[in-house]
């Protein structure tokens, strides 16, 4: 929001006092209005000695409308949360850069593992070590000097082995996976940091740099819209208002010369046919005062729906459409405003910023030739718990004589660690020349955006010098309207009296009167269109000041 941020801390926009100042009149305006409302309808309208709950009734100025739909409006609110988001995706942008740091933990449950040695002449190796043991027994007997201990075969070895392991209290198992383990643990951190990476290097900062301005560009330009749209709501009610009070004046004069011809009827200075054509005449203008009614509040719905507020809500309009005529001059042909639009449009600010993303999008596409350089760092600690936690050792003395003992939960024999880091550099080499056919849409995307702009500024000219064609032409309208409304009443005012001393004709009166009464449309429809064209004028300026 242009001119309404006082300082901003990491993406975060904070606004100028000012700006809740604005946001807080209107709701003074619906408290403070609305009540006295309320109290003036409970001291007037109700009876005596008695207390009835008034309607709610709202009065609003334009200005006042203009500030409750600043506030209230759903669109403009939506945007605002736009321009959030952008600052929360420009951090998000950013925490790329940071490092990653990542922790892991399982565990897992082996029901069975499969033999590694299955189909292999690998069970021989194992075997032939106990044949090894075997022969170191035999020698280690020959040799030894002692008579009692003597070679046996390779069976009984064997034999004596297991009778030992069963005397020790040990299973033995001879299938399945021997070096199998039922239960392992897993925990890790893992820790790594980019040191260099174009995409999210040149994404990142050019994100910071320019999403924000791109949405708050949209979000002012929103802005801009709700006023002018506020602003031709309040002049189209306006009109239905002034033309609700024509007709009702319509049936008023409508009523006197029905009177005047009655009185003259019963006279017998005048037909009955025109007493006929009289009432049959002020019939018509009440049915069209009664559509005129419906017209103005289909108006006022239209104008709460954009306001905010709701439609059960009675509001009542203060102002006039020759009031604000009068308080807006012209603009000066002479003050170069298609300069100024070009300089201020924020639409304009907004295609110039996306012809920059798309530079900023093509500096990311040319990033993917280049290699990437990450540091890492891995610590594990990892565990491999056995079911039975039972530890057999044999004797060094005595292949024979076999012990067990149970370790704990947490034995270092079943536990362990891993400490790694490093650094990796990868670099695509080929991968089938996407990296290629995207660089070169963004080339396309880039010259896009270029295209827009310049079409966007020949649009903003183009805005301006028809805003500036409708602002003369409705102002010569109105003064024009405005003569020929004091010709009109004058003209009615002759007739009235004419008919009043017997030389005129009702036709005549009635002649008078409709023209009288489209004389009046006329000058509020130009008077409508001289403020719509300014309010369109100031749009396309980009005039931000409601």
């Amino acid at each position: 929001m242009a001119g309404r941020c006082l300082f901003s801390l990491r993406g975060c926009c904070f606004p100028h006092p000012t700006f809740y100042m604005k946001r807080a009149v209107p709701c003074l305006i619906l408290l403070a209005v609305v009540g006295a409302g309320s109290l003036s309808a409970q001291s007037v309208d109700a009876p005596s000695g008695r207390s009835e709950p008034a309607a709610e009734r709202l009065v609003l100025t334009l200005d006042e409308a203009l500030q409750v739909a600043l506030a209230q409006n759903i669109a403009l609110e939506q945007a605002r949360l736009d321009l959030r988001t952008a600052g929360a995706q420009v951090r998000e942008g950013w925490a790329e850069l940071f490092p990653q740091i990542d922790l892991s933990s399982s565990y897992t449950r082996n029901f069975r593992t499969a033999n590694p040695f299955t189909g292999s002449q690998a069970g021989g190796f194992f075997q032939s070590l106990g044949f090894i043991d075997w022969l170191s027994f035999n020698e280690q007997a020959r040799t030894d000097g002692d008579d009692s201990t003597s070679p046996i075969t390779v069976q009984e070895f064997f034999q004596r082995q297991q009778a030992g392991l069963e005397a020790a209290g040990v299973a033995q198992d001879g299938g399945g996976n021997p070096f199998g383990v039922a239960n392992q643990y897993l925990a890790g951190l893992s820790v790594t940091q980019k040191i260099f990476d174009g995409r999210a290097f040149f994404g990142a900062r050019g994100a910071s740099r320019w999403l924000e301005p791109f949405t708050e560009a949209g979000l002012n330009r929103q802005q801009q819209l709700l006023v002018d749209d506020v602003r031709r709501l309040f002049y189209g009610a306006l009109l239905a208002q002034a033309s609700v009070d024509v007709a009702r004046e319509s049936v008023t004069r409508s009523e006197r010369t029905l009177s005047e011809i009655s009185r003259q009827v019963e006279e017998g200075t005048a037909p009955k046919f025109q007493r006929l054509t009289a009432a049959v005449e002020l019939a018509n203008l009440e049915s069209a005062l009664t559509q005129r009614e419906t017209e103005y509040a289909a108006q006022l719905d239209a104008l709460k729906l954009t306001l905010g507020i709701q439609v059960t809500l009675d509001i009542r309009l203060r102002g006039s459409l020759e009031a604000d005529a009068l308080r807006f001059p012209p603009p000066d042909p002479d003050a170069s405003p298609a300069i100024r639009a070009l300089a201020r449009r924020p639409d304009l600010s907004q295609a110039r910023i996306n012809t920059e993303l798309e530079r900023i999008q093509l500096k990311v596409a040319r990033a993917e030739f280049m290699p990437t350089l990450d540091a890492f760092f891995n610590y594990n600690f990892q565990g491999s718990v056995p079911d039975d936690r039972v530890v057999t050792s044999s004797d060094p003395n005595n292949p024979f004589l076999f012990s067990s003992e149970e370790l704990g939960f947490f034995s270092d024999a079943w536990w362990d660690r891993t400490v790694s880091g490093g650094v990796r550099l990868t670099w695509n080499v080929f991968n089938g020349m996407a990296s290629r056919q995207r660089l070169e849409q963004r080339k396309i995307a880039l010259q896009r955006a270029e295209l827009d702009t310049k079409f966007l500024e020949r649009t903003v000219r183009t805005e301006v010098s028809a805003a500036l064609r409708d602002v003369a032409s409705a102002r010569t309208r109105m003064v024009s309207q405005q003569d020929n409304v004091a010709l009109a009443e004058t003209n009615f005012e002759f007739a009235e009296a004419r008919l009043a001393e017997g030389v005129a004709s009702p036709i005549e009166v009635r002649e008078a009167s409709n023209q009288l009464d489209e004389a009046r449309l006329n000058f509020l429809q130009a008077t409508h269109d001289y403020l719509v064209a300014l309010s369109a004028y100031q749009t396309a300026l980009g005039d931000s000041t409601p």
